[in-house]
């Protein structure tokens, strides 16, 4: 097996570049909302001119979606945490549902993003898949989830939060649907709806500071 290619000098600055713009985007966006937030401020925050931003983002949109997916990725992690010392693997994955649900419709940042319904869905898909689709198949070998599918169950999942999201934050629907939305989901997963209910109702531990 051949050496790793070392990278050029250009390319770890581009890297070096790119995540100082994400994370200036994210200091600033969260402190101001993504609406108020200027690129100008962002560059400042990141020590770069403003200029360079648009070398790695064509827009402020396309910086906010890359926090929010870095965002997503911290989020996922936190989960997981927390659920790592659950012994049931179903519980793990209501707690996932349940913990990017309650996410999407109380952080300002993801709520300013969620008319870009289908971007936010593909990102949920991919930001917590890795650990979602893990979760699914646990307990599904465990026999506790039926799925014929779980990359399936798990993109159709990413799509009806945003969905339920973006009724909720409308104002269609009340904040109090999210536990409603859990139980459907933990029933698309395999579950009679009174195990559904059960676990739906488990207690939520907290999640660690972001």
């Amino acid at each position: 097996m051949g050496t790793p290619k070392k990278e050029n000098r250009v390319t770890r600055r581009q890297k070096r570049n790119r995540l100082a713009l994400i994370e200036a985007g994210r200091e600033v966006m969260s402190k101001k909302g993504i609406d108020a937030a200027t690129m100008q401020e962002i560059a400042d925050a990141a020590d770069l001119g403003a200029g360079t931003i648009y070398s790695y983002f064509r827009s402020k949109e396309d910086l906010a979606i890359a926090v929010i997916e870095s965002l997503m990725s911290n989020l996922a992690v936190r989960i997981d945490q927390v659920t790592n010392t659950f012994n049931d693997p179903a519980r793990v994955y209501a707690y996932g549902i349940r913990t990017v649900l309650n996410t999407a419709c109380q952080d300002e940042r993801w709520k300013q993003l969620l008319y870009r319904s289908e971007v936010i869905s593909k990102a949920i898909y991919s930001c917590f898949g890795p650990f979602a689709i893990r979760d699914l198949d646990n307990a599904s070998k465990a026999g506790r989830f039926q799925i014929a599918d779980t990359d399936l169950n798990w993109r159709l999942t990413s799509y009806a939060i945003v969905g339920v999201a973006i009724a909720i934050t409308s104002g269609e629907l009340t904040q109090d649907s999210i536990d409603q939305a859990v139980i459907r989901l933990l029933c698309m997963a395999g579950l009679e709806e009174p195990q559904a209910m059960e676990l739906a109702n488990l207690p939520c531990p907290p999640l660690a500071p972001e």
